[in-house]
């Protein structure tokens, strides 16, 4: 009786056993890379998986996007600057049973190739498309590095520059450089304020000579904007015109003494 009663027990610790080891649940997130004795035969999930024991063994893999930093490297620019330059990697695996079989660790070699074009492809730009074109520069990286993890069943969906450290003499050198733009930009500025301004009193001045009764109320005005001033002194101007009339008068005659 104790026989057929440890019997039992035997065989349902061995069903129990069996059932552990062949029954598998996957998330909705996950897949598993199904290999049976060595040879790959399917991908499945999620939900409910059944295995055989000793036959098959089964690889989860998760679908959901990874972020992995990218650590700072030391990129020399086109034009010769030395700067640190660090970016975060957003990619996902689109198909699973390429990322196991292509590749031994997708995420480490997902992180060697996405430092290693990021130096290449910094290194092709000047130091003020780094600062400046960013948005361009994420996008032709993310596009390099979809196109090489396309074989391991891996979509890199973005790819953002974070630092772009530089030296303290590079900062104050792009600081003068900055205060030297700010300067010629406000002498161009006053000197197409000043050509305006030429324009403007040419058209004013060919406006007044055309005719001679404005040019006598721009004289009136004058006058009055002189007289409204506090000042001990006073000083008339004179009409060129004035003038012309006392030029033309006729010489008075001479008489000789008799």
């Amino acid at each position: 009786m104790i026989i057929g009663y440890v019997t039992y027990l035997a065989l349902a610790l061995i069903v129990a056993a069996f059932f552990l080891a062949a029954v598998r649940v996957l998330r909705e997130y996950e897949r598993g890379v199904v290999f049976t004795l060595g040879r790959f035969t399917g991908v499945k999930g999620p939900g409910l998986i059944i295995l055989i024991p000793f036959v098959q063994q089964m690889v989860r893999v998760d679908l959901r996007v990874v972020v992995q930093d990218v650590p700072p490297q030391d990129v020399i620019s086109r034009d010769n600057v030395s700067v640190k330059v660090n970016a975060v990697l957003y990619f996902r695996i689109v198909d699973a049973e390429r990322a196991i079989i292509r590749v031994e660790d997708f995420l480490a070699a997902t992180s060697q190739l996405a430092q290693t074009t990021l130096r290449s492809v910094l290194g092709k730009h000047e130091l003020d498309e780094m600062l400046a074109e960013r948005d361009r520069l994420n996008s032709d990286i993310q596009e390099i590095l979809d196109q090489q993890t396309d074989a391991w069943g891996i979509k890199v969906t973005n790819v953002e520059i974070k630092h772009v450290d530089l030296n303290e003499s590079m900062v104050r050198a792009i600081a003068k450089q900055a205060e030297a733009e700010r300067l010629r930009r406000a002498k161009v500025i006053n000197a197409e304020g000043e050509q305006q301004a030429a324009e403007k009193l040419v058209e004013a001045g060919k406006m007044l000579a055309q005719e001679p009764q404005a040019m006598q109320l721009r004289y009136f005005a004058a006058l009055h904007d002189v007289a409204g001033e506090r000042s001990s002194t006073v000083v008339f101007p004179v009409p060129m015109d004035l003038l012309g009339h006392l030029n033309s008068r006729p010489p008075v005659a001479e008489t000789k003494p008799k």
